[in-house]
């Protein structure tokens, strides 16, 4: 995932967060595609590819690859609920529709995330509210470095995420964290910022929320907390 001026380095910045995992995928564009974009896509074995529009030349181009899948996505009201079955029944929830703001932050730490981090906090926000708990995001530049997904600590999460971002040569230094829940004990900034990542974002809410925050003043990381977990299960 990459936010950028064009669909094309969108398209190139977000590959480079996973061109592993993205092989054989499914690939969805909130823009029309155009024609350098569906070349750069043509490179890669992508079985689905889904925007709201695309040129020409770049249908030619997708059309290239035989059982490729080209799919055009209509605005739709979308369902308030999700439903998941469950052993003996169905678990109906409320969708969770809520977007952390800048406005919104509770900055708890002496030092506080510069203009640059604040935007890359509530970019690496959005990811952390669609990707499965528990997870950590890592992100920098508006760009994707790498996110630890579904794992049974957050820790754990946290370790997955900075050995990816590390092995597609990511340099966190300077890059941000998102958490889609609080931390109980302040391991995952400690070794957050012994990566060189310098700002933090997360619900808070745990009765040690100090510990986190003490350690961050201690070590000069900037910390703040929107007051809402993005569970994902």
């Amino acid at each position: 995932m990459a936010t950028r001026k064009t669909i094309h380095q969108a398209y190139v910045d977000a590959l480079a967060g996973d061109p592993i995992s993205a092989f054989g995928g499914i690939l969805i564009s909130n823009v029309e595609i155009d024609k350098p974009t569906a070349e750069e896509i043509h490179n890669l074995f992508c079985e689905v590819v889904i925007a709201p529009s695309y040129s020409d030349e770049a249908l030619e181009v997708l059309k290239g690859k035989k059982n490729r899948i080209i799919l055009v996505q209509h605005e739709i009201e979308l369902p308030s609920t999700i439903v998941r079955t469950c052993l003996n029944g169905v678990l109906v929830q409320d969708k969770d529709f809520k977007t952390d703001t800048v406005a919104e932050l509770q900055y708890v730490t002496e030092k506080e995330p510069t203009k640059r981090e604040l935007e890359d906090l509530i970019f690496a926000s959005k990811l952390c509210k669609h990707t499965k708990s528990n997870t950590i995001v890592l992100a920098k530049n508006k760009q994707l470095c790498a996110s630890g997904t579904g794992q049974t600590s957050r820790v754990d999460a946290l370790n997955q995420a900075i050995h990816k971002a590390k092995s597609f040569k990511f340099d966190l230094e300077g890059s941000v964290m998102a958490s889609d829940a609080f931390f109980p004990f302040p391991d995952c900034v400690e070794i957050a910022h012994k990566n060189g990542i310098s700002s933090v974002i997360q619900p808070g809410g745990s009765i040690k929320d100090q510990l986190s925050i003490d350690y961050c003043n201690e070590n000069g990381v900037a910390m703040v907390m929107t007051g809402t977990r993005h569970f994902k299960h």
